[in-house]
């Protein structure tokens, strides 16, 4: 057993006297590595403080957008299984897609910022979704479709609000940049909405 540690010793030595060039190189490898998680905790940390910042506005915004974005998704599902109409049936598709993705990336401004968002929708919002999956057929389509617009008309609002007003710069540039996709969606719900009129 001896024999065995001491031939293993022999074989680290002479691997570590090979190496010993290669070792700089490693080591410039690993800082290349070091940086970019270096980098991520700079971010973190500049959202961090960026939280102690937040206004009410931001809070009461991020809040909102949670709950409105896991709300689109849960109805969109819904209604991507249900609607009997074409043009409701893909909006519903692009809605899930669409916030699913804004969804992630408020997560992740959260878990940067230590910001804990809701986990669910309200009691308004889960309401409003049972009273739509009691509903059917073209019933079902028009309700569904008449919901995308309003959402997104107030869901609009409260992105341009957040974008011009709001203290928190990453959240400031999350509904900026989210403006765009909400501006399709309410043009994609009203074209939805003509089509089961």
């Amino acid at each position: 057993m001896k024999n065995s540690v001491l031939a293993l010793f022999c074989v680290a030595a002479l691997t570590a006297c090979k190496k010993n060039e290669s070792t700089v190189t490693d080591t410039s490898t690993d800082s290349v590595d070091m940086a970019y998680p270096m980098d991520s905790a700079m971010t973190d940390t500049t959202m961090v403080a960026g939280t102690a910042q937040m206004n009410e506005q931001d809070r009461t915004f991020a809040n909102d957008a949670a709950k409105g974005g896991m709300m689109e998704v849960m109805v969109g599902n819904l209604a991507a299984g249900k609607a009997t109409n074409a043009k409701v049936k893909s909006l519903a598709e692009m809605m899930v897609r669409d916030h699913s993705k804004a969804n992630d990336e408020l997560k992740s401004w959260a878990t940067g910022a230590a910001f804990t968002l809701p986990s669910a929708v309200d009691d308004n919002q889960k309401k409003e979704h049972d009273d739509l999956q009691a509903r059917s057929g073209a019933e079902f389509d028009r309700a569904y479709a008449d919901m995308m617009v309003r959402h997104h008309t107030e869901t609009i609002e409260k992105f341009k609000q957040q974008a011009s007003g709001g203290s928190d710069s990453s959240l400031k540039a999350f509904a900026e940049k989210t403006l765009p996709t909400l501006e399709h969606h309410l043009m994609e719900a009203q074209a939805a909405r003509d089509a089961v009129k």
